[in-house]
């Protein structure tokens, strides 16, 4: 399955006994508060006893509760170091406080950027910055971009082939850059970085790896480069990735609540992973000796659609380089790179679907010998990311039948502990987003950089309902998915389309008509049999029964420019772009611009000038 796995790992230090405690710790957390939930599912659902129908329901939830619960432990010590370390990084990352930032570029780095027909012209404007901040640095002798292409429109190949011609010609005395397409996608892109390896790996000390999508200042690349560089334990050091201002309606909202989200959440699980961190694909930086030694991975075998090259390659990837004893770290700070989200629903679900298929192949590497228990979790949440939907969508349907066929509510639920269970849930749902917005709201500089607390509280409001009708409508998505995955079905790797557009009502409907279906049934069901138990079924029946319009109205730019010009999903690079972004010109910065009140606009001053 994997190639190199017999070459000679360098010595690595014992895990620290802080980080076992850690371990310990957490593991604790998560499973007493599964079994506290599991109970309390109990208690609710035991008004005349425990049944069978009763017994499937806390099975189900019991399936749930995992994702749930570890999410909301990361972000509950996420949030906890954040107010109590004196350098919450430093905490869950000790190699930064030996970094002194000046140090030396003395190894040699490839910086590989991977495209699949992807609009050449938009890959180099987000390029041509990092690499004129490596020439004025004057370190470019010691990079080499290679551009590795896997397109398959002919149209697009001949497009990159002049645009990146010409890159290498303009670039040729100061960084070295290579282009090469690849005839077929073999592996994806997996396949597309071991090639790379096979041609022009041994000439390289690290890689630091980008999508086409990717925006990577040269200070962040020289930061990752001089830190990995100082601790010979690190094989793969990444760094937190951010979404770029957007003036799609979907995307502002979607990655506002991923901006509160990931900070908590990463530093949290970060203080107890420590060493056996994630590698998200992207916007990292490699150690290439190990990486190639341990890292490549050929084809699983078989016939079924969870057969063949691994899609979702980076978690693989990850556990490997720890089983060389090479530790992987992620670095938690919020200027180390950027990333373009999907600025419609339906583009959104094309995306998660392949993270899907991609995460169901990891069953193949479950038993794999020589893993950490902490790696060997990590691919197990990772299937139960996907497995948690089917669970949810059965525990709703099951759920909505159930209370039909009841002679009243209370026949079927116990409503004390119900509404307990029912609002420890929605709280554990969204403390990721909610633990960095306290942060946010306890620094005043902070604050304002999200445009002020009354804006950013609108804005933590409006993310957290457009998430709550969101997640019901892929928890549907994957469940079609996964049960499609039993009769054969897979998907490709294609290129997305990252630039705004309308979603028809059609188009929505086509992609939305069983999540419009089953919201529908369910609250039509409810309103004649219980209608007592419709607000509470609403919670997901609601998200379900709005999908298409949803799906319509979040595509609309009119809708776009609304939030821009309320200033609701802004985020800090708005008000004050940092330079990686007013190099790229970034729409996104100009609509942002006139949109923006004079108060806004002053905070930028304030940041500057300090508090």
């Amino acid at each position: 399955m994997t190639a190199g796995v017999t070459a000679a790992p360098i010595a690595a230090a014992v895990p620290a006994a802080s980080i076992g405690r850690r371990r310990i710790a957490f593991a604790a957390l998560v499973l007493s508060t599964m079994a506290a939930m599991i109970w309390l599912t109990a208690r609710t659902l035991a008004p005349g006893g425990l049944g069978v129908l009763d017994i499937v329901l806390i099975a189900l939830l019991a399936v749930t509760s995992p994702w749930t619960v570890i999410g909301f432990w990361n972000a509950v010590i996420g949030l906890l170091v954040m107010r109590l370390a004196e350098n919450p990084v430093a905490a869950v990352l000790p190699a930064i406080e030996r970094l002194r930032g000046d140090e030396p570029i003395t190894a040699s780095t490839a910086i590989l950027l991977c495209t699949r027909n992807e609009p050449p012209d938009r890959v180099l404007r987000n390029l041509q910055p990092l690499l004129a901040g490596l020439a004025e640095a004057g370190v470019g002798d010691r990079f080499h971009l290679y551009v590795l292409s896997d397109t398959s429109n002919p149209t697009i190949a001949a497009d990159e082939e002049r645009q990146f011609g010409k890159l290498e010609a303009d670039w040729r005395d100061r960084i070295a850059v290579t282009y090469r397409r690849r005839a077929n996608n073999e592996g994806y892109k997996a396949g597309n970085i071991a090639d790379f390896c096979a041609r022009w790996g041994d000439r390289h000390d690290f890689a630091v790896t980008l999508d086409a999508d990717s925006v990577m200042s040269a200070s962040a690349a020289l930061r990752l480069v001089r830190l990995i560089a100082s601790d010979p334990k690190i094989g793969i050091l990444q760094g937190l990735v951010i979404g770029l201002p957007s003036t799609s309606a979907f995307t502002r909202l979607f990655q506002f609540g991923m901006r509160l989200g990931m900070r908590a959440h990463t530093i949290g699980s970060a203080w107890w992973q420590g060493d056996c961190g994630p590698y998200w694909g992207h916007n990292a930086v490699l150690r290439l000796k190990p990486f190639m030694a341990h890292c490549e991975l050929s084809a699983l075998p078989g016939d079924g659609p969870l057969a063949g090259h691994v899609l979702s390659h980076d978690q693989i990837e990850a556990v490997l380089m720890r089983r060389a004893k090479y530790e992987v770290r992620v670095w938690p700070e919020e200027d180390l790179g950027f990333e373009e989200n999907p600025p419609t629903l339906v583009e959104f679900i094309r995306r998660d679907l392949r993270w899907c298929q991609g995460n169901m192949q990891y069953l193949s590497f479950l038993g794999l010998p020589g893993l950490h228990f902490v790696s060997r979790s990590q691919l197990v949440f990772a299937i139960l990311m996907f497995v948690n939907s089917a669970a949810w969508i059965a525990f709703f349907a099951i759920g909505v039948l159930a209370l039909a066929f009841a002679e009243h509510p209370g026949a079927l639920v116990n409503p004390g502990p119900g509404h307990a269970l029912l609002w420890t849930m929605l709280a554990m749902w969204f403390a990721p987003p909610i633990a960095t917005a306290i942060d946010v709201l306890l620094h005043p500089q902070l604050r304002r950089s999200f445009g002020g607390t009354a804006r950013f509280l609108a804005s933590v409001a409006a993310a957290l309902c457009f998430n709550l009708l969101l997640a019901p409508i892929m928890w549907l998505a994957h469940t079609i998915f996964l049960g499609g995955l039993l009769f054969g079905r897979t998907i490709g790797w294609s290129g997305q389309k990252r630039d705004d557009h309308r979603v028809p009502a059609a188009l929505a409907l086509r992609w939305l008509w069983p999540q419009t279906v089953l919201g529908w049934g369910a609250i039509i069901i409810l309103a004649f049999a219980q209608p007592a138990a419709l607000p509470y079924v609403l919670i997901i029946a609601g998200g379900l029964a709005l999908a298409a319009p949803f799906a319509v109205v979040t595509s609309r730019s009119e809708f776009g420019r609304l939030l821009t010009r309320l200033g609701l999903g802004r985020l800090p690079e708005e008000i004050a772009p940092p330079p990686i972004l007013r190099a790229i010109a970034l729409p996104a910065l100009d609509v942002a611009a006139i949109s923006s009140p004079p108060e806004a606009r002053l905070t930028e001053c304030s940041k500057a000038c300090g508090p």
